[in-house]
């Protein structure tokens, strides 16, 4: 049964739980907390100031922040008075900022005091032109377009922002690479979002009020966007947020707190399993269930999981361009290791020829489609790859899978190029782009290579001009400086050529296959 009284303006979820829940605690991280009264307050308070500094509803404004509860009172109040929330990896490359500021046409961006010197200096470099809302410590400079985030969330404003009451309107944009090596930005509203808690969170994995939930996923991520922003918003529950993924403290926390619910990605899994081990923890105290996407959760760790915590492990499949869940696995009924389980309940998919779009028979693969509430609005500036993307009303996943008799799913693998590190969409061209820069290189390629742990690690494949002999170590430097640090290739491999088809198509099949050889 879809829930779909949770399926409403952000507003209204907003204060029903302040009448609903007062003073309970919603969010919590390492340095505070926040009730849903505070929020509700906190996130009004901001969203009038937004139009205090003339900023208009449909404007976007990104949110560059580490995991906290900062952006979470941020991330709410933009899209709850019909702002478009841009989140930005924290960690990501001056490059990748600059990008998704100019891309998304952002007005303002909140971030930490700590960074707003190096954001100046992009800004500069860049031609950009923003407002800056700083939160942090530090002596905010009395500089134009310069403003206090905790001034801005403690004060009432001059106008109070009207809430956005269409859920169908642009709310996020939120990018994902793509095989094109530019992220694609991928617009989301809030019904899509919703309809994902609504139809799965709350009815198939029990999401409540009673919950108290343990979120170790990077903010910035449609998984989290939908599990642990709104997913919480909509079920009244509670969440401590952790700044970044440690195993340690991780199982620390577990031991003086009592959770319920661990979302994660399989490569999180694994290290918790292999850091409990060395710490001999067999028990996760009150957790009830870990639900795993991001990736494909291998069926060896799936069941060395629940055999050593006696938790289960539920393992779902999705994607940023369906708002995060299209199928997924039951606490109850049949579950098939290393399948990623049925079709969401509301969830149309089908398993198609990639070339025919004749649905495939029982067991043979073929290309993931879907349909349904969740589909992302298209791709941000990209109405080419929206097109070839969305047709007739379906999403082409680019992903291959197969069917059994009962209707459970596996992934089998990819028409797209992707390679997803961890949970991690990177696209090869990204890591060439930055390669080719470096002058001894003649050509590359970039390609995922399988990772028990990972699931795939980024390889390059150089070919050096005439006479030059650049050292892996000056390659991973030269990355370093355009890429996030996931996206720096494991391993460097020198070769004559770069095998391409007659149209010019990198091979990347074959160059893996050498590096197994």
């Amino acid at each position: 049964m879809i829930h779909t009284d949770i399926i409403i303006p952000l507003g209204q979820l907003i204060e029903r739980n302040k009448n609903v829940y007062g003073s309970k605690v919603a969010w919590r991280d390492v340095r505070q907390k926040i009730t849903y009264q505070e929020l509700d307050q906190q996130t009004s308070n901001l969203a009038g100031h937004f139009l205090s500094l003339g900023i208009s509803q449909g404007q976007s404004i990104a949110v560059y922040l580490p995991n906290s509860v900062p952006w979470i009172v941020s991330a709410l109040a933009i899209a709850r008075a019909g702002f478009v929330c841009v989140p930005i990896f924290f960690d990501a490359s001056p490059a990748e900022v600059a990008y998704r500021i100019s891309d998304a046409s952002c007005v303002a961006v909140i971030t930490l005091s700590e960074r707003n010197a190096s954001l100046q200096e992009l800004a500069k470099q860049e031609g950009l032109s923003f407002k800056s809302i700083l939160l942090g410590e530090n002596t905010l400079p009395k500089t134009a377009d310069q403003y206090s985030y905790q001034e801005f969330i403690s004060t009432a404003p001059a106008q109070k922002a009207a809430d956005q009451n269409d859920i169908d309107c642009l709310a996020f944009i939120v990018y994902t690479s793509g095989t094109t090596g530019k992220a694609k930005g991928v617009m989301l509203n809030v019904r899509s979002l919703l309809w994902v808690v609504g139809s799965c969170l709350i009815p198939v994995f029990g999401l409540n009020d009673q919950d108290d939930v343990l979120s170790p996923l990077p903010l910035f991520h449609s998984y989290a966007l939908a599990f642990s922003v709104l997913g919480i918003l909509a079920s009244g529950s509670s969440e401590y947020i952790m700044e970044r993924y440690s195993s340690s403290e991780l199982l620390q926390l577990i031991k003086e707190n009592s959770f319920t619910i661990l979302p994660g990605v399989p490569t999180m899994f694994h290290y918790l399993l292999e850091g409990a081990k060395k710490e001999s923890t067999h028990s996760l105290k009150n957790v009830r269930l870990g639900i795993s996407a991001g990736a494909i959760l291998p069926a060896k760790l799936n069941q060395e999981f629940e055999e050593y915590f006696g938790v289960k492990l539920l393992d779902g499949y999705g994607i940023t361009e369906t708002a995060t869940f299209v199928t997924l696995n039951s606490p109850t009924g049949t579950r098939i290791f290393g399948s990623c389980g049925v079709p969401i309940p509301g969830q149309a998919v089908r398993i198609v020829d990639p070339t025919t779009l004749v649905d495939t028979p029982t067991g043979k693969e073929g290309e993931l489609i879907v349909r349904g509430p969740n589909l992302m609005m298209g791709y941000h500036n990209k109405p080419t790859e929206t097109a070839s993307a969305l047709r007739n009303g379906w999403y082409h996943t680019g992903d291959l899978a197969t069917f059994d008799q009962n209707g459970y799913i596996t992934i089998t693998g990819r028409l797209k190029e992707l390679i997803i590190r961890g949970g991690q969409n990177i696209a090869p061209i990204e890591i060439e782009e930055a390669i080719k820069l470096n002058p001894e290189v003649l050509d590359c390629a970039a390609a995922g290579l399988p990772d028990q742990y990972l699931g795939e690690v980024p390889v390059i494949f150089i070919v050096s001009r005439e006479g030059k002999n650049p050292t892996p170590e000056a390659i991973i430097a030269d990355c370093k400086k355009y890429l996030s640090d996931y996206k720096l290739p494991k391993h460097v491999k020198f070769v004559d050529a770069i095998p391409r088809t007659g149209s010019g198509k990198i091979m990347r099949f074959k160059l893996i296959e050498q590096m197994k050889a």
